[in-house]
């Protein structure tokens, strides 16, 4: 005696299978993306608060509310992107509300904070350092002067930096060598780039 297609597990009509297929492949591309992204987001927060408890919190907190968000129906292109910015939220709005019930972080984590500025000693000899390169700059010659800039003032890539001069990417590499060449040999002689 055969079984029919309801005993062996196999819905009678085509919706129920689209749904329970949905829902299945819902719960495996969710499973992929926090297997691949989940430490990460963890990540991310334990870099904001340096406790791994905390962090958890707020990762799981960010991937339930992907998961209420799929569930609404919501579409999320870039399911990354958006962990990552709430995460990056949830983490703040921590911060927020320890600021109103402490006042402040705890000592422990401010101490080991170090200011972005530098000391006042370091930011005499940067301000040297950098006159000291502008001169040396201003002295070289005008199409080593424009492929430092774009490089490094304008931050371009060998690409971008071709596209401008109407070179290859190749001769952009070979005119940036030579003149960081150039302007090493310049900075060593007077004393600004210590001898290799």
């Amino acid at each position: 005696m055969t079984s029919g297609p309801r005993e062996r597990g196999v819905p009678r009509c085509r919706g129920e299978l689209a749904g329970s297929e949905r829902v299945s492949l819902r719960h495996v591309e969710f499973e992929a993306l926090y297997q691949t992204h989940s430490r990460e987001v963890w990540a991310l927060v334990y870099a904001r608060w340096l406790n791994a408890d905390l962090a958890l919190d707020i990762a799981q907190e960010a991937f339930l509310r992907l998961w209420k968000q799929w569930e609404q129906g919501e579409k999320i292109l870039n399911p990354r992107a958006w962990l990552l910015r709430v995460a990056r939220n949830l983490a703040e709005d921590h911060a927020k509300s320890s600021f109103r019930r402490n006042g402040t972080h705890p000592p422990q984590i401010m101490n080991g904070i170090r200011s972005r500025a530098p000391l006042p000693l370091e930011q005499l000899q940067r301000d040297e350092t950098f006159a000291q390169v502008r001169q040396v700059v201003q002295q070289l010659s005008p199409p080593d002067r424009e492929i430092l800039t774009l490089r490094y003032a304008l931050d371009y890539d060998a690409n971008q930096i071709a596209q401008v001069l109407a070179i290859t990417a190749t001769a952009v590499h070979m005119r940036l060598s030579r003149a960081r060449q150039r302007l090493a040999e310049r900075l060593t002689a007077l004393g600004v780039v210590p001898n290799p």
